[in-house]
């Protein structure tokens, strides 16, 4: 009989998808044919400015297509068993819980509460857990909600426990019919958490309404005249487990940091250091689970399963982190905006833990502490006396929290665990100006210096020798808010486009990973790919243009049909788009949702990430600084969805905002382009150009179909007379340059 402490707590399988290399591999000669077509005709028909934007912008789809063949080419499943591990480990270890939020409006604290309570019913040891929330906004209704939730937790997670709730986010949960299921004692229990839920959800929407600032009372006293920018430290303990009772209430403790406006505040990352500290000081748990506001629990047995890789003997000083993929609860059908990202998710995440692993996603992850702390995977880094007196110059000032650190570097477990800890010690550590004096940001924790702090700190984290891990439990194990609309998604977009450049232009750019750092030479590929996805939107925006050229211009820059080497752009046109509907086909998604998230690729690219590339051309000038923008998120118990009509949910909406300004020009270009060869194809005079860019043109005002709707339509679907007005002027200039350049 097999000796049940030898078996494996997990398996990484490899997963096999022949006919997605095959078409990887076509695509990719497809593409080198192509260039070498170019070279043979800049040869033979001398230099062109047409001919040599075309060759330099297709080697760019070619390399990039390269690096992309790189991350997805061994994919991998990871299978974990939570039941051994059960039977295995006698106490599991602690975990800290960070959840982070920055504003109450954009964030209402009804989705703060219901992940919070997912977190607190989750299938792991009370007393091994302590939820920390960040509170960046210092809103005394952010309190209050988390407040009154724990009251309701008395009664929900016992519930839970007791009838192996599956879905433990509240809202959810009650929203299911349940009046015919289970026993007689079920349907009591059940019908009273739903009352007790409701009561819940209008003491909070009703507090939201009324609350008068100057007129805090009580444990809300600490919350009067504070300002977002100008604010002292707020740590309040909401509840403390203090008998630890395994199947009782974990820790959950309230965190607003200071700001002061002469001091940077670092926006998410700064409050996760924070949090970093402030449990430091309170339980340092070994492992820290982050997620946002809006990502709770779907599938409770979330840290069994993340617990199943970091607690394999064998894997010990591998994994750094355990990344979860992002899901969504509230995704329209087809996924119109996008935003969904399943695919992405399953064949470039999935292809990137074949490698060194994911990188992280700032949300659903479970990272060791001491890797936090900047502990190598050898452990060099944390022995001898220097290392003693290197830790005030690493952490700061705080004796308290050095000695905290120095304990989960070296992986010890009798730090005291006691939530009431010196309060001046705890204020300290959570002060504006902590970090001035130490490595916190640069070195150690979150990193600084790109507004996409988390692919920073994955990358930081892997280029010491690290790995992580991707887990993809059924059920999903957290599930979030999908943004909707046309601006939200496109925000989003930018800020990654941005963050991703702040970070190729920085000390820590990838390139430099490339030459240095420890890591394996597939994932310097990875990291390259990574870096460069910030720059996209140069090479297409100038290929979306040359069409237009053509034909306004008379001439060509792709093959005519009569030419055999026409096939080559045909063929790459054919192969690319079936390899991309065979993945969402695989993943269980729709042909129209291949079309979407197809016209939604170009959208991004044109608009979000030229934007984003503007954002840091204007930082490194001097001229702004880049900003990080709260995505609004929809409340649990919001009824917009209810109010729209099946026409109207899917649809783009608009503003004035500049993000539609370079989408709607190449789509006026195009529609201008067209007008103007069909009036040539009407004159007695030779046709330069051909099929090839008609087609083109046509494909990309498909693309831009929810722009064109835009232009006739009213109210916020219809595009604002002033961004109408300047791209009309953009695409003027544009036509007018074409003409002049034949002159």
């Amino acid at each position: 009989m097999t000796n049940p402490n030898a078996l494996p707590l997990y398996e990484k399988v490899r997963v096999e998808r022949r006919v997605q290399r095959l078409l990887d591999v076509t695509i990719f000669f497809l593409l080198i044919s192509l260039l070498a077509y170019r070279l043979f005709f800049l040869h033979s028909h001398a230099f062109t400015y047409l001919h040599t934007i075309a060759f330099l912008c297709e080697f760019w789809f070619t390399f990039n297509w390269a690096l992309l063949i790189n991350v997805t080419w061994n994919p991998v499943h990871y299978i974990t068993y939570p039941q051994r591990l059960l039977k295995r480990v006698e106490e599991l270890p602690p975990v800290d819980i960070f959840v982070t939020t920055a504003d109450p409006v954009l964030e209402p604290p009804l989705i703060t509460v219901n992940t919070v309570l997912s977190l607190l019913a989750v299938d792991y040891p009370a007393n091994r857990l302590a939820v920390y929330v960040s509170d960046d906004g210092c809103s005394p209704l952010t309190f209050y909600s988390l407040t009154e939730a724990h009251k309701f937790a008395k009664i929900w997670v016992p519930f839970c426990k007791k009838y192996q709730v599956e879905v433990r986010a509240p809202f959810r949960y009650s929203s299911d019919d349940l009046s015919c299921d289970g026993t007689e004692e079920f349907q009591c229990e059940w019908r009273r958490v739903k009352d007790e839920y409701e009561k819940l959800r209008r003491n909070i929407e009703e507090a939201a309404k009324n609350f008068v600032f100057p007129e805090l009372t009580s444990e809300l006293a600490d919350f009067s005249n504070t300002e977002s920018n100008n604010r002292p430290p707020i740590i309040k303990v909401i509840w403390e487990n203090k008998e630890g009772l395994s199947d009782g209430l974990p820790h959950l403790v309230y965190v607003s940091r200071e700001k002061r406006p002469r001091h940077p505040h670092h926006y998410k990352a700064g409050a996760m250091n924070v949090l970093a500290r402030v449990s430091g000081l309170m339980t340092n748990a070994p492992y820290i689970l982050n997620v946002d506001c809006d990502m709770f629990v779907n599938n409770p047995s979330v840290l069994l399963q993340g617990m199943c890789l970091f607690l394999d003997p064998t894997i010990d000083k591998e994994y750094a982190f355990v990344q979860f993929p992002q899901r969504f609860y509230n995704g329209l059908k087809d996924d119109p905006y996008g935003n969904q990202w399943i695919v992405m998710m399953e064949f470039t995440f999935r292809g990137m833990a074949g490698i060194q692993g994911p990188g992280y996603m700032g949300t659903g992850c479970i990272h060791r502490r001491k890797v936090l702390y900047g502990q190598s995977p050898d452990g060099t880094n944390i022995s001898g006396k220097h290392f003693d007196d290197e830790l005030h110059k690493t952490f700061g000032n705080s004796k308290d929290f050095v000695n905290s650190a120095a304990h989960a570097l070296r992986s010890l477990t009798d730090y005291p665990n006691s939530l009431y800890n010196s309060i001046t010690s705890l204020k300290e550590v959570a002060t504006s100006d902590y970090e001035i004096t130490s490595s916190w940001g640069t070195k150690v924790g979150w990193l600084y210096g790109s507004l996409l702090e988390d692919v920073l700190t994955g990358s930081e984290i892997h280029k010491k020798g690290w790995k992580s891990a991707y887990l993809t439990p059924t059920p999903p194990a957290f599930l979030g808010c999908a943004p909707s609309g046309g601006p939200i998604p496109l925000n989003h977009q930018k800020r990654a486009m941005t963050g991703l450049l702040e970070i190729f232009f920085s000390k820590k750019c990838p390139i430099f990973s490339f030459l240095f750092g420890k890591l394996q030479f597939r994932q310097r590929m990875v990291s390259v790919w990574m870096s460069l996805w910030g720059f996209r939107s140069i090479p297409e925006i100038c290929y979306a243009t040359l069409p237009a050229f053509c034909l306004i211009a008379n001439s060509y820059f792709l093959p005519k049909v009569q030419e055999p080497v026409v096939c080559i752009p045909l063929l790459l046109f054919v192969f690319y788009n079936l390899q991309q509907l065979l993945q969402y086909l695989e993943t269980g998604q729709s042909a129209r949702a291949w079309w979407n998230n197809e016209r939604m690729a170009r959208i991004n690219t044109i608009c979000a990430s030229l934007l984003g590339t503007v954002a840091v051309v204007l930082k490194l000038l001097g001229l702004s600084e880049t900003v990080f923008e709260v995505t609004k998120k929809e409340s649990s118990s919001s009824d917009d969805t209810e109010n729209s009509s099946d026409e109207d949910l899917g649809r783009f909406t608009f503003d004035e905002s500049p993000l539609f300004v370079p989408g709607t020009t190449i789509l006026i270009i195009q529609l201008a382009a067209l007008s103007v060869a069909f009036l040539r194809i009407r004159q007695p005079i030779v046709v330069e150009f051909g099929v090839g860019e008609v087609m083109c043109s046509v494909w990309l005002i498909l693309c831009f179909w929810p722009f064109l709707k835009g232009m006739f339509a009213k109210g916020k679907y219809g595009l604002p007379w002033s961004t109408l007005s300047k791209c009309s002027a953009l695409a003027f200039l544009f036509v007018y340059l074409c003409i002049m350049s034949t002159k």
